[in-house]
């Protein structure tokens, strides 16, 4: 759903790109900052039960992980240094930090009843599945960015949003795994629809030999 916006948001990221590559950052020193950032932040909601005010801190590492995200595609495409592996590389740390997070805070928040440990499953395993529905899906030749109601932009919002209400009212950490996994999985079903539509559609137009 944010996909236009994250464009948006990469065309404005062309300054630090060229500052980072003056300095020597290559796109994979940047992926490798993004989840660094991430772990601090997976680190900080595991230690938010005993100090909630950290989940400020977390949420900033948070979206700073997300910059950087951000910034190494940008790098790599301004600076014709995008590689196949490079594109490997990122897209595979990127489920590291997508997993260390919510399996922090499942740790920290979830873990206090068995219902709670089963949504914070069903939101992991969407979350990876998301991911998972795109690669297979554009490894058969269909586009499946803007498909679906959760992408990665979307369930770091949330997440970001729900530490920051999260100083008032605690139980909101809770309540957005729970939305995350209402929307992941949901995701995953939209992005299996629109695959099976898309090779349905290609296998009638495809001649007989």
């Amino acid at each position: 759903m944010l996909t236009k916006l994250k464009l948006r948001i990469q065309q404005l990221l062309v300054a630090e790109a060229k500052f980072a590559h003056n300095v020597g950052l290559s796109p994979n020193h940047l992926s490798l900052i993004g989840v660094f950032a991430a772990l601090v932040a997976a680190y900080l909601y595991w230690s938010s039960q005993f100090q909630t005010t950290l989940l400020a801190f977390a949420a900033l590492c948070l979206l700073i992980s997300g910059f950087f995200d951000a910034l190494d595609g940008v790098s790599a495409r301004l600076h014709g240094e995008t590689t196949v592996f490079g594109g490997f590389l990122d897209s595979l740390l990127d489920r590291y930090s997508d997993a260390l997070i919510l399996g922090s805070i499942f740790l920290s928040w979830l873990i206090i009843s068995v219902p709670w440990q089963l949504i914070g499953i069903a939101a992991i395993v969407g979350s990876l599945l998301v991911s998972y529905t795109r690669a297979r899906a554009e490894a058969a030749g269909v586009k499946m960015e803007t498909v679906g109601l959760a992408e990665r932009a979307e369930r770091l919002l949330i997440i970001v949003a729900a530490s920051l209400l999260a100083l008032v009212w605690q139980d909101a950490i809770r309540w957005s795994v729970a939305l995350l996994a209402i929307l992941t999985n949901l995701t995953v079903l939209q992005r299996a629809v629109y695959f099976r539509k898309a090779a349905r559609k290609r296998e009638s137009t495809t001649p007989v030999i």
